[in-house]
């Protein structure tokens, strides 16, 4: 009997997966991965933004949320955490959903330092198309550092890991307990467990058994993440105009020398509904993945006009998945939701990866409202 089994070795599973380790020393915590490695899939495949709130004017919650966590998240990983470069946050004159004046307002309010930018950067963008510049405080982070540490820390807590494990259902058994079912190639496997965390992403209601799915509706988008190299008057820097149809573009440690380049219009391929006879991982499998990097650049440059002396490098492609209920105000809160119908069974979604802080602090309320579970260790 397992005191958990968290199924998705994402950041989110793997961090879940050493918390529990910790409050539960000696018991077995089982850690299910269908890819090869850990955090292969949507852990690596996006902006490595550390958010310190900037990118959500239209959700305080979600901007005060990357505030508090910031700081935290560059404590417990430093060596992950790139800060070298120079951040830039744009304002564009139009089709912008705040101006620059409201823009200073919402950063004073969640208590984040910005600054005007110096003549050296705005006399990179157009002046016709961009309101104003600053500079701001942004860090990228390596999840490859991320990566090494996960296996370290899963070895020296003492996680049972199963790579290539595809989970295929959840059951409940008799009395209160769970039990996951999974292949591993073509030997099937089981576990019986005390708690079952689905941290599957993109693939949460993917599970058959008698997991009964999350009440709260999830949207699915095919995206690229095109990876470029920047020409040499932009290398040192990341770029983000707000907040409407534009583009970022951010550093992107775990592949030295090239930039991440996004575009709120050309990122997103397709868009799906979520449901369980829908396998956005199989959508994307199946998807003929060609680059939208030539409009992203041809639109982007029009603001920055050395971007268009970018170099393409690669492009990833992965799901993303976010919440229906916040696609108006573009808010990352985090889901956390405790199936009613099979208990002790949660699924959890955190939109970034500073996120895992308030996902802790949840599952910690959870563990404490448990009169069986015995108080342990904490980070």
């Amino acid at each position: 009997m397992s005191r958990a089994v968290i199924i998705g070795g994402g950041f989110f599973g793997v961090v879940i997966a050493s918390h529990l380790a910790q409050r539960f020393p000696g018991e077995r915590i089982v850690l299910l991965e269908r890819e090869p490695r850990l955090m292969q899939r949507a852990s690596y495949s996006n902006q490595a933004r550390i958010h310190n709130g900037y990118h959500y004017p239209r959700s305080f919650t979600t901007a005060h949320r990357s505030r508090v966590n910031l700081p935290r998240f560059v404590e417990r990983w430093p060596q992950s955490a790139e800060r070298s470069f120079t951040k830039v946050y744009g304002i564009a004159r139009r089709n912008s959903k705040v101006t620059a004046g409201q823009f200073v307002q919402f950063c004073r309010s969640i208590g984040a330092r910005l600054e005007p930018a110096p003549e050296s950067v705005t006399r990179l963008f157009s002046p016709q198309l961009i309101e104003r510049l600053f500079l701001v405080e942004e860090f990228a982070f390596d999840s490859s550092v991320l990566e090494r540490w996960a296996l370290q820390e899963l070895r020296d807590r003492g996680v049972e890991v199963h790579l290539s494990a595809q989970v295929q259902s959840v059951h409940r058994t008799s009395g209160d307990a769970l039990q996951v079912v999974w292949r591993e190639g073509d030997r099937p496997c089981e576990s019986t467990a005390d708690r079952v965390f689905n941290c599957t992403y993109a693939a949460l209601n993917q599970l058959g058994g008698d997991f009964p799915g999350t009440t709260a509706k999830l949207k699915h988008e095919i995206a690229e993440l095109a990876l470029v190299q920047m020409p040499p008057e932009l290398a040192g820097m990341g770029f983000t105009l707000m907040d409407g149809p534009f583009f970022s573009c951010m550093p992107f440690p775990s592949r030295p020398g090239l930039h991440t380049l996004t575009h709120v219009r050309y990122t997103p391929h397709m868009s799906l509904a979520d449901a369980p006879d829908a396998d956005p991982l199989g959508v994307l499998a199946r998807y003929e993945k060609q680059s939208r990097v030539d409009r992203m650049v041809r639109d982007a440059s029009r603001y920055l006009p050395a971007l268009a002396r970018c170099r393409h490098a690669d492009s990833l492609f992965e799901v993303k998945t976010v919440l229906v209920k916040n696609e108006v105000d573009d808010g990352r809160p985090i889901l956390f939701e405790r199936h009613a119908a099979l208990p002790r069974c949660y699924s959890v979604l955190g939109g970034k990866l500073d996120n895992v802080f308030d996902i802790i602090e949840r599952l910690d309320v959870e563990l404490a409202s448990d009169s069986r579970v015995t108080p342990g260790a904490h980070p």
